[in-house]
């Protein structure tokens, strides 16, 4: 029975060790506006990300370099990339791949470039970096990821690249002093309403140290709201509401401009 006693108190001192050790580094972050509101006028908009590396004594030696990635994703929603090709003069699509559950935006922020922080098996295994977030497609009856030369994963990328929707900053981020950062977040004006994720990763020396996370949410008020919310829930007496108003503007532009 002693022995046994001996066993689970070592043990747990085997744990609280690699807990503290763990908690060598902690990240503390927040950002400039955690509710962002989309307003008929809306053209866009830029956060600032801001945080410090807080160390305790098992920190690695004062005058180390630490590299950060940050990492944001908005609402995930079924994407389509279709492919296209001129036949008898008329563009046709010919192919399309089905994206699951990506996120309508995706944005990666770094101090430096991501091959210089940490080697291709880190980046796949955290998964920071375009080339490594994972993009699941439909494949047949089945989902899978690509590699990133993919040609409809590359297509989807520069797509939503062209928008300002993915992007990939690596000189985004910047540290003010050696443990505190600050980096902006620009978000366009076609950003999805709902809420998003900020993934922010530690690494020293090309290995992963610890992470954190926060989040912000984009919501439309006023009448942009009221649009939203009857398309969402009272679809019928939305439609009909639509059709109405092109009646009725059809009818007022007939009798303005009508000739005698």
């Amino acid at each position: 029975m002693m022995a046994r006693a001996s066993i689970f108190a070592a043990a747990l001192l085997l744990f609280l060790g690699a807990g503290e050790s763990a908690r060598a580094e902690n990240l503390i972050v927040s950002v400039s506006n955690h509710r962002i509101t989309v307003t008929p006028n809306y053209s866009g908009e830029e956060l600032v990300l801001f945080g410090s590396i807080e160390r305790d004594s098992k920190s690695k030696p004062p005058g180390t370099a630490y590299d950060i990635v940050v990492t944001v994703s908005g609402p995930r929603a079924d994407m389509v990339t279709r492919r296209k090709e001129r036949k008898l003069g008329i563009w046709v699509n010919v192919d399309s791949r089905e994206f699951i559950q990506v996120p309508s935006y995706l944005g990666i922020f770094s101090n430096r470039p991501i091959d210089d922080i940490a080697a291709p098996d880190v980046q796949r295994r955290q998964q920071i970096g375009l080339a490594s977030f994972p993009l699941p497609q439909r494949m047949g009856p089945d989902i899978a990821n690509t590699v990133a030369s993919a040609p409809f994963r590359s297509s989807f990328v520069r797509l939503r690249t062209e928008h300002g929707l993915y992007r990939e900053q690596t000189s985004a981020l910047t540290f003010l002093t050696p443990t505190l950062f600050r980096t902006g977040i620009p978000l366009p004006a076609e950003v999805t309403t709902g809420t998003y994720t900020i993934d922010i990763k530690l690494f020293a020396n090309g290995a992963f140290i610890t992470k954190t996370e926060t989040a912000f949410e984009i919501v439309k008020v006023g009448f942009e709201q009221f649009v939203a919310n009857s398309a969402r829930y009272h679809g019928l007496l939305y439609g009909l509401a639509t059709a109405m108003m092109a009646i009725m503007t059809g009818w007022l532009a007939s009798i303005i401009f009508r000739r005698d």
